[in-house]
């Protein structure tokens, strides 16, 4: 059996993480930290759990006691913790916040684990690096779902000009707190943009486009960078607040050197995600509610002279968030991929 610890548990991803690892065959929950909810019930806060277990939060943390500990925290609090916390060297980690996305975060040439280097955890892309890895960190939601419609062209070298994209997502993208945004009597019924080219997850998916495609240069339109000089490629990125509780749609407009056809475009999708666990191909235009609860990503392309419109989509919480953390933990316990991730949509 693994092992696992759970840090920050009371929260979206933390919940989900709990609800997932109780149903997996090879995994032990050996403590859930939550210091604000140290003693209660696991269900007290995470009500859809009542009668699955009786495990109780605490504000132990007993590292030497599991094989892996899952970081659910908000940004910037994983590095912290870090600093002031020692895990043993024999502890994986998989780090659900953006702390160690960007940078050196994947194995050296070798293939060995080096230091405190984080593997960038997005199967797709990455999957042999990902067994090999001891620490890792988990793609965020947006840009899994954006990297999973582009990652076939960009390995095809046909990623040349600049990139549109757009992409709603639920209220819970925005975590379990309270704020203005996220409020239902001002999220129900509405619709509006924020961080307008300027999202933190362009940065992890321009990493993987410069990494697939060599001798490019994908760049972050952002506004907010002094002396920004636009050079290669752009991904010009809207992100869109969604008045629905979970999921993300997304589209994006990619303009070829040259026309292909939709059966060629079609069948390099196909062939790059031929052996994809849980990422498939659609020859028919998509709904949301095709992956909503589940584990998959879904991805179909339309073309339309020199332009494909790439659709993909899946569930921010799951293959946006915990469900790739737990593929992830599969892959590097090697074990099989789909463990505990037997989910399915619902038909309404």
């Amino acid at each position: 059996m693994i092992r696992t610890g759970i840090l920050g548990a009371a929260g979206y991803t933390g919940g989900e993480l709990i609800r997932l690892l109780l149903n997996h065959p090879e995994v032990e929950i050996v403590f859930a930290n939550s210091e604000s909810n140290a003693g209660n019930k696991i269900y007290e806060v995470h009500e859809g759990l009542l009668g699955d277990t009786e495990l109780e939060f605490t504000s132990e943390m007993p590292f030497d006691q599991v094989d892996v500990v899952f970081f659910c925290f908000g940004h910037g609090k994983s590095e912290a913790f870090l600093k002031e916390h020692e895990i043993p060297a024999n502890v994986k980690i998989i780090d659900l916040a953006q702390d160690f996305r960007i940078g050196p975060l994947h194995l050296p040439q070798g293939g060995k684990p080096q230091g405190e280097g984080y593997v960038y955890g997005l199967p797709e892309a990455y999957k042999e690096m990902i067994v090999k890895a001891h620490h890792l960190a988990n793609p965020g939601c947006f840009a899994t779902c954006i990297q999973l419609g582009l990652l076939p062209l960009a390995k095809a070298g046909l990623l040349t000009h600049d990139i549109a994209v757009n992409a709603i997502t639920g209220s819970t993208g925005a975590g379990q707190k309270p704020g203005a945004t996220t409020h239902f009597s001002w999220r129900n019924n509405n619709f509006s943009i924020y961080k307008l080219f300027t999202h933190q997850h362009l940065h992890e998916i321009c990493q993987t486009l410069n990494e697939l495609r060599p001798g490019t240069t994908p760049r972050v339109v952002d506004t907010l960078d002094e002396g920004f000089e636009q050079e290669g490629i752009t991904v010009d990125f809207i992100p869109y607040r969604g008045d629905f509780a979970r999921g993300i749609f997304c589209t994006e407009v990619i303009t070829l050197d040259q026309p292909k056809s939709a059966e060629e475009i079609a069948n390099l999708y196909k062939a790059y995600y031929q052996d994809a666990a849980f990422t498939h191909y659609s020859d028919k235009a998509l709904d949301l509610k095709q992956v909503v609860n589940t584990n998959k990503a879904l991805v179909h392309t339309e073309v339309f002279g020199r332009k494909v419109v790439v659709t993909s989509m899946i569930d921010n919480l799951l293959k946006g968030a915990v469900g790739q953390a737990v593929q992830n933990m599969n892959l590097m316990f090697n074990i099989d991929e789909k463990a505990g991730l037997n989910l399915k949509a619902s038909a309404f």
